[in-house]
């Protein structure tokens, strides 16, 4: 979870010189700023203290990029309030600190003003960076910086000094964001070989048969998506001596600006990066639509391209729109390919973009072709028509193919070869995993133990954050259970009716998150969901789930009722590491639906739709479709072990970090119900 802390630098000379209604008008109107602010980017306002505000990201829910949400929110607090003079003096200004770490979070007061709903280190951390920060600058501490690098600019500052806590902390100064993130891929692809071919060979038949082509490529977290996409945009630059103009995008990790995306793909084809100044901008616009547009459109276009540029939100649709003939005239002049990565973050806007260029350029009989990148539990919301859409899903790695990929990605970090034994089981069939673990080691990770990565914990999560509390229930209940595990063994587990847990796990597996095997039996999909999902289990409650996998449910029914409660326990890795972390026992406010009978989840279809679509051209089944690969052991490393003299359930993740996490009540319940998952990284 991330916490901001806001105050006002002099707030006390301010008060001296001001009357008493004053006063209050002035911090009325500091606070519905600063709350307005906090909720555009999905923030708590957690309790007022005197001129200080404090928030929550990632309390109620999580899209694992809580820390970056609450930095923009922080550097867009001081902006707000001077576009509103509070005073005569001109506007306020501010200190923003910002931490990630573990706390305790009661969930049903977890809503704006709900007073004493987080507990934990982490919001002292916050407080002091906010009382170090210079006036008007937004600081974070080391954990938050790593969950946004690439993502805003930031510097370091001197050291901060702690009392009680050796040696000093770290602390970075946020700039600014930094546009579109420079992705990574020097990693070798390994697997790819088919999925690439059926790409590539669409993407051809566009462009030689004038016909736009729409390819869609779908996987879970992890599975190469943007390797594939940057793989392919160095395969079809040239078809039949024909060059190829590419233009590639990444959505960003929150739709603030909805039309930010279509502005990324603007800026990768005039060629602009994220600190070039708007009289470069002007200059690189108006080189690339000269002799594309006549001279009197010219001088329309380009300002409000501009404006696309700097401000990407729904007042820039005008702009979209010049976009979009600048796009289609690019494209009867030769064959052009937007790739935009990440679809599952963009807002509605950017499909409706999408859409209408594509449908305009199949009108034309344009050589375009539209290559799209998402998860596998998104709809395919635009109607594309057949003989127009391809579908290439990225199924999981073979064992000799992840065993390939390690052994080129150890020799390419310098690391022994000889590793490769101990990283496979931890790896599964995941590339990106297989990567995450590799770069973890060329950093200093412990090579006889190498624990979860921290990038890669926060992406898990943020798989985890997205379900509801059902299916949650039943993922956390699987994570603990060895691979093979049945519905009926969940239900015993979390106490279910019988029947009850079909419709999740079936949830789970259209997602991608469960692999189905033969006799109605599950694993789950990666040994990093398993580490991430059962550390998301507080000790009390491994303790009574061992009790019941046992088949002893009477010794564990008071400690289940004794857990069920409105208190979760919400975390990511800590600033300090495990041994010195000092963390309280979560036992005692643990909540889990082990005993309720909640009602069977709605699944949604439109998100379902995605993984087993009607459409052509499928190479392979779906990933959510295979079974348990080849040699997989039966109980994968990270799985949970049993205790049989003290009946307790132990993980041999138990003081390792995870990344971001946060709690999400059933989405069923009332506001303000009682809670029905716990999450929480134990870190």
């Amino acid at each position: 979870m991330t916490v901001l802390f806001v105050d006002i630098v002099g707030s006390t000379a301010l008060v001296d010189r001001l009357d008493p209604e004053d006063v209050r008008a002035v911090q009325r109107a500091y606070f519905d700023t600063v709350a307005g602010v906090l909720r555009r980017w999905n923030g708590v306002v957690e309790k007022y203290v005197g001129d200080a505000v404090m928030a929550l990201f990632g309390a109620r829910e999580s899209d694992g990029f809580d820390a970056y949400r609450a930095l923009r929110a922080g550097l867009e607090i001081q902006p707000a309030l001077e576009r509103r003079p509070l005073t005569e003096g001109g506007a306020l200004r501010v200190r923003v600190g910002v931490a990630t770490g573990e706390a305790v979070v009661e969930l049903p007061a977890a809503r704006d003003g709900g007073h004493g709903v987080a507990s934990g280190a982490v919001i002292t951390t916050a407080a002091r960076l906010q009382e170090y920060a210079p006036p008007g600058a937004v600081v974070c501490c080391p954990t938050t910086r790593r969950a946004t690098t690439g993502l805003l600019t930031q510097r370091r500052l001197t050291p901060l000094t702690v009392p009680g806590r050796a040696p000093a902390m770290e602390v970075w100064r946020v700039a600014g964001p930094a546009g579109q993130p420079a992705a990574r891929h020097d990693s070798p692809l390994v697997g790819r070989r088919r999925e690439l071919a059926t790409a590539r060979d669409r993407i051809v038949q566009a462009v030689r048969e004038r016909s736009s082509q729409w390819v869609t490529v779908t996987g879970a977290s992890g599975s190469g998506r943007s390797r594939l996409l940057h793989e392919l945009t160095r395969a079809v630059d040239v078809v039949d001596g024909v060059p190829v103009r590419w233009c590639v995008a990444s959505c960003p990790p929150h739709p603030h600006e909805p039309l930010a995306p279509v502005a990324n793909l603007l800026r990768d084809l005039v060629g602009l990066g994220p600190a070039d100044p708007s009289s470069v901008a002007r200059e690189r616009l108006s080189g690339a639509l000269t002799g594309l547009l006549p001279p009197a459109r010219l001088a329309t276009a380009v300002p409000a391209l501009e404006r696309l540029l700097a401000v990407p939100d729904t007042t820039a649709s005008a702009a979209a729109a010049w976009f979009h003939e600048v796009l289609l005239r690019l494209a009867a002049q030769r064959p052009l390919v937007l790739g935009v990565d990440d679809l599952d973050r963009a807002a509605p806007a950017v499909d409706r973009f999408l859409h209408a260029l594509f449908t305009a350029a199949a009108a034309r009989e344009l050589p375009l072709a539209v290559v799209t990148l998402h998860g596998t539990d998104r709809a395919d919301v635009l109607p594309v028509a057949r003989g127009r859409r391809c579908h290439v899903p990225l199924r999981p790695l073979a064992p000799v193919q992840t065993g390939r990929l390690l052994r080129q990605l150890l020799v390419r970090a310098g690391q022994p070869v000889d590793r490769l034994a101990r990283l496979l089981p931890l790896v599964g069939d995941t590339p990106g995993h297989a990567v995450a673990y590799v770069r973890s080691l060329a950093d200093g990770a412990d090579p006889a133990a190498p624990q979860l990565p921290e990038a890669l914990g926060r992406a898990v999560g943020a798989e985890v954050d997205r379900l509801d509390g059902v299916r949650r229930a039943a993922l956390m209940a699987g994570a603990i259970l060895p691979d093979g595990f049945t519905a009926g063994a969940v239900e015993r587990l979390l106490g279910w009716a019988p029947g009850q847990a079909r419709p999740a796990l079936a949830a789970l597996r259209a997602t991608d998150l469960l692999v189905a095997l033969p006799e109605g039996r599950y694993a789950l999909a990666t040994p990093a969901l398993r580490r991430v999902a059962a550390d998301r289990l507080p000790r009390r409650l491994r303790a009574v789930f061992a009790s019941r996998a046992a088949g002893q449910p009477g010794s564990a029914g008071q400690v289940v009722r004794d857990a069920v409660g409105p208190v979760c326990r919400v975390a990511t890795r800590p600033e300090t590491p495990p041994a010195q972390s000092g963390r309280a026992d979560p036992s005692a406010t643990a909540s889990f639906p082990v005993n309720a009978a909640p009602a069977a989840p709605r699944l949604d279809a439109a998100r379902r739709s995605d993984s087993r679509p009607a459409t052509e051209d499928r190479p392979g089944r779906s990933a959510g479709d295979r079974g348990l690969p080849a040699g997989r052991s039966a109980v994968p490393v990270g799985s949970a072990w049993w205790s049989p003299a003290s009946g307790a359930a132990r993980s041999d993740r138990d003081d390792a970090g995870t990344g971001a996490a946060a709690v999400r009540p059933d989405r069923a319940d009332p506001p303000g119900g009682s809670a029905t998952v716990v999450a929480g990284t134990a870190a």
